[in-house]
């Protein structure tokens, strides 16, 4: 099935760069671009694209307020794409509060090529981008800065085995590393990690990893 990905950023070069490298891909397909948030929000709700690569600062409107439209649409809008946040800073608070509101997980732009095409791959398969360490520092580190926000009583909710495959996937584990860790075969960790998701309401495994900060499951730095 081809991915259908739009582009959203306010340099001309970088659409440019970026459309000419995914469509060079005989699974991907560049539906469409935008120069800021607004319309990119408008060019996503025609196209309804897979995957919306988003800029983080952008003028007319940036791409955590696009995001949130995107992803929180209003009544009568179907279709929720995918977000990858593209950035040049390793350290923005905007790509936090993205994750936060669903958005995939985010990707620098000065990354290699192939890096590019893989997160497309990876998140359009309904996975997190959460594998650049930079993501991880990124959310524990706001992590630290804002208080427990009473999520802790939804544990409750969770087996002690989920428990244990939550904390693992905010530690930055993947499906083959924590089956391993926990002596399971992937398909098992994988049917954990649905339940988890489905239990908490979470969207996906980036939404998971802030939960289990804010939830105080995982302590920031912890290891």
């Amino acid at each position: 099935m081809t991915i259908r990905v739009i582009i959203v950023d306010d340099q001309n070069m970088v659409r440019a760069g970026f459309a000419a490298l995914l469509s060079a891909q005989s699974d991907i397909d560049v539906v469409g671009e935008a120069p800021n948030g607004k319309i990119g929000i408008d060019v996503s709700r025609s196209t309804h694209p897979d995957v919306v690569l988003m800029d983080v600062r952008m003028p007319e409107l940036d791409g955590l307020s696009a995001a949130r439209a995107l992803l929180d649409p209003p009544p009568g809008v179907v279709h929720v794409p995918k977000v990858l946040m593209l950035t040049t800073f390793d350290a923005d608070d905007y790509v936090y509060e993205a994750l936060r509101a669903g958005a995939s997980g985010f990707l620098l732009k000065d990354a290699p090529p192939a890096d590019l095409i893989s997160a497309v791959r990876v998140v359009a398969a309904g996975d997190a981008l959460l594998a650049p360490s930079v993501t991880r520092r990124l959310i524990t580190d706001f992590a630290k800065q804002r208080p427990r926000t009473g999520q802790s009583l939804r544990l409750n909710g969770l087996t002690q085995r989920e428990t244990e495959v939550l904390a693992l996937i905010a530690r930055g584990l993947s499906n083959q590393e924590i089956a391993e860790q926990l002596v399971l075969a992937e398909q098992t960790v994988k049917t954990h990690i649905g339940k988890v998701l489905s239990k908490l309401n979470l969207r996906d495994r980036a939404q998971a990893v802030i939960f289990a900060y804010e939830s105080g499951l995982i302590t920031p730095g912890e290891q």
